[in-house]
């Protein structure tokens, strides 16, 4: 077995339209298709970033919220790769999105940050 790379993420969201704008609207990223799925009462939105790497948004009736904290069992977060990450910050932040202070990571010393999608998933900026 040869794994080459991550295709997509699956993110489950509270507001369908809330959502959808946060992932485009606000970072940017590129519609592939959109299906309504009416058994489900569901929405499937399929979004792309420019390596190709994919973010699938479901909504779906009621979904419980997620238990607590990052330190949930599951995925802790989802990490995405910046060139620059003040100009990301200041990006971010124009558009009303509050980002927490920048850190350096002990082990690479790199450069990063979190801030949360509209159900508080954490989302981190990771400077490459």
């Amino acid at each position: 077995m040869r794994l080459q790379r991550i295709h997509h993420v699956a993110v489950i969201c509270s507001n369908y339209a809330v959502s959808k704008r946060f992932y485009t609207d606000i970072l940017g990223l590129a519609v592939i298709r959109e299906v309504y799925r009416a058994e489900r009462g569901s929405y499937k939105l399929d979004l792309a970033l420019p390596d190709g790497t994919q973010i699938e948004l479901f909504s779906f009736p009621d979904p419980p919220r997620r238990p607590n904290g990052p330190e949930a069992q599951g995925l802790r977060h989802l990490a995405f790769a910046v060139d620059d990450l003040d100009a990301t910050v200041r990006d971010l932040e124009a558009k009303g999105v509050a980002v927490e202070p920048i850190r350096i990571d002990p082990h690479t010393d790199r450069r990063y940050t979190f801030f949360k999608d509209p159900d508080d998933l954490p989302l981190e900026l990771y400077e490459v």
